[in-house]
C-alpha cells in the first residue's frame, strides 16, 4: 500500500500537469491513502504494519463491505523493528508532501512532518519485520530484498521533500549497503543484479533514476548513481547487449516473481521518467556498442503499454473495461460477487467459494483494474483460480497512472 502510494505521488509530480480532470481522483487516491498512514503512525514508538490475518482473509471469499473474519491489527516497534515498512511509509508521505505543496501546504507540511518522524524510527530502530511480524506477514508479504533499500529510498524522497543535508547524508553514507545486501542474498539478485531490480520489495532501481535527476550534472555524484540506471536500461532494451529480461513472442517484458504484469508497468515508469531526465541535459545511453536514445526508452515503454491495452496475440485488454474485449473473471472478491443491494443476505465465508468457482464473469467491473498479466508464451486463462494471472493489484495500477498521462499529452 505504501509503495502504491510512493508510486501514485511520484507519477502527479512528473505527468500531474496531463492528467486534466482526472487529477483531482489522483489527489483523493493519495489522500485516502496517507490519512491512513498518518493513523497507522499515530500511536509513539508503534508503526502499525497490517491488519487481518493474511491465511484467514485468504480462506474467505466475502464481501468486503460484511467481511467477518477477524480484523487484528499487527505493528512493528522498538524491540520488534520493521525498518522496511516503516521507511516504505516515510516514503509515501514525503512524496505525497511534495504533491500537496501546492494544492493543500497545511496539509503537505503535516505529511512531511509524518514522515520525517516514521523515518527516525525506521532508522533508529533498524530491522526487518520478517523476523518480529513473520509469522503473520510471511509468506505473503514477506521482505526477500531487506530493509536497506527501503532506508535509502526514504532518505532520498525526505531528501526531495525537505532539501535537509541531514537526509542527503544518509543516502551517501548508506549506499554502498545496498552492494552489501547483494553479496549477503545471492539467491534474490535476479538476472542483471540488483541495480536493475524495482517494486514493492526491491527499491535498487527506483533509487537510483529519482537521485540521478539530483545529481545529474554532478560528475562525482553521478557516477554513484546515474551510472546503475544506465545498466538497468542496458539490462531492459531488446536491443542491448547486455539484456537480461525476457520478451514474450508478442512483446511483454518478463522478470521473475509474481505478478507477472507488475513489471512492465513500474519499469515502463521508469524508463519514461529517466528518458525525461536525460532529455533535460542532452544525454543519451551506452550499451557496449550500442548508443540509447531517450526517445527509444519511451519507444521501449509504449510497446508495453499498448501490449496491456490490447496490441497483443489474443487482441485483448488486460485493463477491465477497455477495449471490446478484456479480462471478465479477475481474482477480486467485491468485483465477483453480488452488491449488498443485489443480495442483501449474509454470504459467509464458505457461501463464497460458488462465487470464487463460479465460470461466470464477474457480477461488477472494477473499471480501470490491470488484471496479472499472461504467461511468458502470451497465453492467458481467464480464471478467478488463476490468481496469478488474473488478481489486480494497486502496486500494477499505481506506475500505469502517470504512464497513461505521459502518452495522453504527447509529451517527448
Amino acid at each position: 500500500m505504501a509503495f502504491s502510494t510512493t508510486m501514485l505521488a511520484w507519477g502527479v509530480l512528473e505527468f500531474g500537469e496531463s492528467m486534466g480532470g482526472d487529477l483531482k481522483h489522483a489527489l483523493q487516491a493519495i489522500r485516502w491513502a496517507t490519512d491512513y498512514f498518518l493513523k497507522a503512525t499515530s500511536v509513539p514508538g508503534l508503526v502499525f504494519a497490517q491488519v487481518g490475518d493474511a491465511y484467514a482473509d485468504h480462506n474467505c471469499w466475502e464481501r468486503p463491505e460484511v467481511m467477518d473474519t477477524p480484523r487484528t491489527p499487527y505493528a512493528v516497534s522498538k524491540q520488534y523493528p520493521g525498518s522496511e515498512v516503516s521507511a516504505e511509509i516515510a516514503a509515501a508521505l514525503a512524496a505525497s508532501s511534495l504533491v500537496f505543496k501546492t494544492y493543500n501546504p497545511r496539509y503537505s507540511i503535516r505529511l512531511l512532518k509524518g514522515a520525517e518522524m516514521v523515518f527516525t524510527f525506521a532508522d533508529t530502530y533498524q530491522g526487518s519485520y520478517n523476523y518480529s511480524l513473520g509469522p503473520w506477514v510471511c509468506p505473503f508479504y514477506c521482505d526477500y530484498s531487506g530493509y536497506h533499500d527501503e532506508l535509502l529510498w526514504g532518505a532520498a524522497w525526505l531528501y526531495k521533500a525537505s532539501n535537509s543535508q541531514y537526509y542527503w547524508n544518509c543516502v551517501l553514507e548508506n549506499i554502498h549497503n545496498l552492494e552489501t545486501n547483494v553479496a549477503q542474498n545471492e539467491d534474490n539478485a535476479y538476472g542483471g543484479g540488483r541495480f536493475a531490480e524495482f517494486g514493492w520489495d526491491t527499491k535498487d532501481t527506483g533509487i537510483n533514476v529519482l537521485v540521478s535527476k539530483l545529481v545529474m550534472s554532478n560528475i562525482d555524484y553521478s557516477a554513484l548513481f546515474r551510472s546503475n540506471a544506465d545498466k538497468f536500461v542496458c539490462t531492459l532494451l531488446p536491443e542491448s547487449p547486455m539484456k537480461t529480461v525476457k520478451y514474450s513472442p508478442g512483446g511483454l517484458l518478463f522478470k521473475s516473481g509474481g505478478s507477472k504484469m507488475q513489471h512492465p508497468t513500474v519499469l515502463s515508469f521508469l524508463l519514461i521518467v529517466y528518458a525525461r531526465y536525460l532529455s533535460q541535459v542532452s544525454e543519451v545511453i551506452h550499451c557496449g556498442d550500442i548508443v540509447l536514445s531517450p526517445s527509444r526508452l519511451i519507444q521501449v515503454a509504449k510497446s508495453q503499454v499498448d501490449y496491456i491495452l490490447g496490441n497483443n496475440p489474443l487482441n485483448m485488454s488486460y485493463m477491465v473495461g477497455y477495449g471490446k474485449k478484456f479480462a471478465h473473471r479477475i481474482h477480486h472478491r467485491a468485483s465477483s460477487m453480488p452488491s449488498i443491494n443485489q443480495h442483501p443476505q449474509q454470504i459467509n465465508c464458505e457461501g463464497g467459494s460458488a462465487y470464487y468457482s463460479s465460470n461466470k464473469p464477474n457480477t461488477n467491473l472494477l473499471i480501470g483494474a490491470v488484471a496479472g498479466g499472461p504467461d511468458e508464451d502470451d497465453s492467458y486463462a481467464d480464471s478467478r483460480s488463476n490468481f496469478v494471472q488474473s488478481e489486480p493489484t494497486t502496486y500494477i495500477n499505481a506506475p500505469l497512472v502517470g504512464i497513461l498521462a505521459y502518452f495522453n499529452s504527447n509529451l517527448v
